[in-house]
């Protein structure tokens, strides 16, 4: 029952990351049409870093269903986190694909492994991500480790360079607030749309729109700063201003802003990792009732 459990929280982990890659068309993100603002990636590259993490994904369950929270618990995710990333960048032949996807749903897969419900699933990853990892004291860095004052900027991920530049939560903070901009944003947004009668691709593509509006982004703080940033932001607003992406205005503004962002070299990464993020808190509660199956076939039709 155990393995059971984790085998099939991995599974939903991998298809949620699969499924938030293959959307399309997403501004500036790797999508079926190439890399967006990217050089060094594509969707099959995508694909093969998920499946990849299919085994760390797996251990992070089982590690969450043997262990109770607490700081042994934190410092093995972060073990098993950092090995994970090393998995990955074997896979892609050392390019980062899914280093923030790992720490958001690793932390979610973790909280979900014994949760019964998706409030308790992210209340736990939550008290997770809040812990420290006894790794910072031998200096690790990376997203499984929990950030600490002591270690240099040089080591530090992007992700941790912007954060302390700007002064923003970045990965870290908004998982230790039990990711607000998944269950406020855009698992709402996502609700919504397919309450609405829009198609799945349609609400989908509408709820990384709302995640991107408000999210301080560190992937494009890091390539962009504070400007590329208000870009990011302004542009996905407009485009739900517009009626969103199931409307020729929507479309045509989300046309102008992949433009945009193509030419500034900005990619919203954040945003994407929560959007895969909410598909997986999604897809939990229905597992074996067929109807994210459903959805997928919908989600992958071109």
């Amino acid at each position: 029952m155990t393995g059971g459990r984790a085998a099939m929280l991995a599974d939903l982990a991998v298809r949620a990351l699969g499924a938030e890659a293959r959307l399309g068309p997403k501004p500036g993100l790797v999508d079926h049409r190439g890399g967006g603002a990217h050089g060094d990636m594509d969707l099959p590259l995508m694909l093969a870093s998920a499946e990849a993490l299919r085994p760390v994904f797996r251990s992070l369950a089982v590690a969450a269903q043997r262990m109770a929270v607490g700081s042994g618990l934190r410092t093995e995710l972060g073990r098993i986190g950092r090995a994970g990333e090393r998995v990955m960048l074997g896979a892609t032949r050392g390019v980062n694909t899914h280093r923030g996807a790992l720490w958001a749903l690793g932390l979610l897969v973790a909280g979900a492994a014994t949760a019964a419900d998706e409030p308790s699933a992210v209340g736990r990853a939550a008290r997770l991500a809040a812990l420290p990892d006894a790794a910072d004291a031998e200096g690790a860095s990376g997203s499984a480790a929990s950030p600490d004052a002591d270690v240099p900027a040089s080591v530090l991920s992007h992700g941790e360079r912007v954060r302390r530049r700007f002064g923003v939560p970045g990965a870290r903070g908004e998982a230790a607030a039990g990711f607000p901009h998944v269950v406020e944003v855009a698992l709402p947004r996502l609700r919504q749309g397919r309450a609405a009668g829009h198609a799945e691709d349609v609400a989908r593509l509408d709820a990384l729109l709302a995640v991107m509006s408000h999210l301080n982004d560190t992937c494009v703080l890091h390539r962009g700063g504070l400007a590329g940033l208000r870009v990011v932001r302004t542009g996905a607003a407009r485009v739900l201003a517009e009626g969103g992406t199931g409307t020729v205005p929507g479309r045509t503004a989300l046309a102008e802003l992949d433009e945009r962002l193509r030419a500034y070299g900005l990619s919203p990464g954040g945003s994407g990792d929560l959007l895969a993020a909410a598909l997986f808190l999604d897809m939990v509660p229905r597992h074996g009732s067929g109807a994210e199956t459903d959805r997928e076939a919908v989600s992958c039709r071109r």
